[in-house]
């Protein structure tokens, strides 16, 4: 009973607006609960990392609440991160009527967009940038990996072969980086993050992302010296840049607000497409795509890098996949035991020879070595060249890491010829002959159906096939020779035969 009675006081004295604490002498002390007061102890606090910036009194009512849930789509995700200038003027309404009357080119790009667009704007957050630019594949490519333009420029932010080098993006006979989902997103932003430290202006970065950034920089300075603005709709540029600009802003208006333009973005969810997967073995491309339980467009359209039929995991140790499908790889990758995993591997040309003499010694035939390392005719393959070609089935060594890394195939036009038949002089030989002309000895002998350590007698007729442009000295080596040249006489030399 007493116990309740204490109970009931405590209830009443905190009613009252009261409370008791204990002195230092252990007695009860009243306290006023309306006076100030210490504070109980706070609870540990939970300390963010990385730099704090104060907000003043006068943003308190201005700054936004974060929402607690995510957007409920991409395109929602994208539209709260626009920051850059809105450029409003002729040439951008032009290029909003050009989208918005073809639906089906839109909605190609946007359908092709769904696979990279999370994390292009994974990565424009992380580094504070405009998501704008996620928007600036729809300008560069379509949305298209695979896009080559006529200077050369690869991939969905179409990188140049020298500006692709300049930001570590490999071009080699097994891939090429400027198509690779994640290397060239990485290089893009680097080079945009770059231009706008140049020029201070996200529209003066673009026109040095599309004209280079000594050309932006010389039309700043003649309009500098001639007093007048400098700025991107002031700058003289060619008609491509002046419209780069534009388009993406069209791009930008026709997401902000598609109802405007009675447009449909197909919805993407606010997720991963994909997701990255560590390879342990050279594979083909196709039984990666079987593995993962994906068409081979699918995959090659998350993987567009990949120059050949097989991946060499020393070059290319990761590949995309959809989601969901990376777990269903890595089950059946640990199950496959129906052999080996590539039927492809690399080999190295030791000497500058003919696509037909390189089929032979790797035994494949002729038309089946050009098509798969697209080799086109009437060249030579050069010396030190890498080519894909059949992998032994007993073999289980994976290509190494210097050959995946570094691999080029080098070609040379081949050489028109002319056949000549020439007098041998005393004491000429295979060897004598293919040292005047600079032929391979065994050339001149397979010419002659006779031995690379064969000798003439003199007078006998040898047969060579010239390079048209040594057809001049063909004279003056038969005259050292001590024979006459018959190169002269119609019926020995056959016009426009290739060897």
């Amino acid at each position: 009973m007493k116990k309740y009675k204490l109970l009931a006081l405590a209830a009443t004295l905190v009613l009252a607006g009261c409370a008791t604490t204990m002195g230092p002498d252990g007695s009860q002390v009243r306290v006023d609960s309306a006076k100030p007061q210490e504070a109980a102890a706070p609870l540990p606090a939970v300390i963010p990392t990385g730099p704090l910036s104060a907000i003043e009194s006068s943003e308190l009512n201005s700054r936004k609440v974060a929402s607690l849930e995510p957007p409920p789509d991409l395109w929602n995700r994208i539209r709260g991160g626009f920051k850059m200038t809105q450029l409003d003027n002729d040439l951008v309404r032009r290029h909003e009527q050009y989208y918005a009357t073809r639906p089906d080119y839109m909605q190609r790009m946007t359908d092709r967009s769904r696979k990279y667009l999370f994390h292009i704007v994974e990565e424009l957050e992380r580094r504070n940038m405009p998501t704008e630019l996620a928007l600036l594949p729809f300008i560069e490519s379509a949305f298209n990996p695979q896009a080559v333009s006529s200077a050369r420029a690869a991939g969905m932010w179409q990188f140049m072969p020298a500006t692709g080098k300049d930001y570590d993006l490999k071009q080699n006979v097994f891939r090429d980086d400027r198509r690779n989902v994640l290397a060239s997103t990485r290089a893009a932003l680097d080079y945009l993050q770059r231009l706008h430290g140049m020029f201070g202006d996200w529209h003066l970065a673009l026109a040095a992302y599309n004209w280079g950034e000594g050309n932006v920089s010389r039309a700043i300075q003649r309009n500098q010296r001639a007093g007048r603005d400098a700025g991107y709709t002031d700058l003289n540029m060619p008609d491509e840049t002046r419209n780069y600009v534009p388009k993406l802003q069209a791009v930008k208006n026709i997401v902000l607000n598609p109802e405007q333009f009675r447009a449909e973005l197909p919805l993407i969810e606010n997720h991963p497409y994909f997701q990255s997967v560590t390879l342990s073995r050279d594979m083909d491309v196709e039984l990666a795509a079987r593995l993962a339980d994906v068409p081979v467009d699918d995959f090659k359209a998350l993987n567009p890098q990949l120059n050949r039929p097989v991946i060499l995991a020393a070059g290319t140790p990761q590949i995309l996949l959809p989601w969901d499908n990376a777990t269903v790889f890595k089950r059946n990758f640990e199950a496959y035991a129906d052999g080996q995993y590539a039927s492809w591997t690399a080999w190295s040309a030791p000497s500058t020879m003919s696509v037909g003499e390189a089929a032979r010694r790797v035994g494949m035939n002729e038309n089946e070595l050009r098509a798969v390392n697209s080799i086109p005719p009437r060249m030579l393959i050069k010396s030190g060249s890498v080519l894909i070609v059949p992998r032994s089935a007993k073999s289980q060594t994976d290509v190494a890491s210097h050959v995946a890394e570094n691999g080029q195939l080098s070609l040379a036009p081949e050489a028109v010829t002319r056949r000549a038949v020439i007098r041998a002089g005393k004491r000429d030989s295979v060897a004598s002959i293919a040292r005047r002309y600079r032929l391979s000895a065994s050339q001149v002998a397979e010419w002659n159906k006779v031995g690379a350590s064969s000798t003439f007698r003199a007078g006998q007729s040898v047969v060579l096939y010239l390079p048209v442009r040594a057809k001049r000295s063909v004279m003056r080596a038969s005259a050292k020779s001590r024979g006459p040249v018959r190169a002269s006489r119609a019926p020995a030399i056959k016009k426009r035969s290739r060897r």
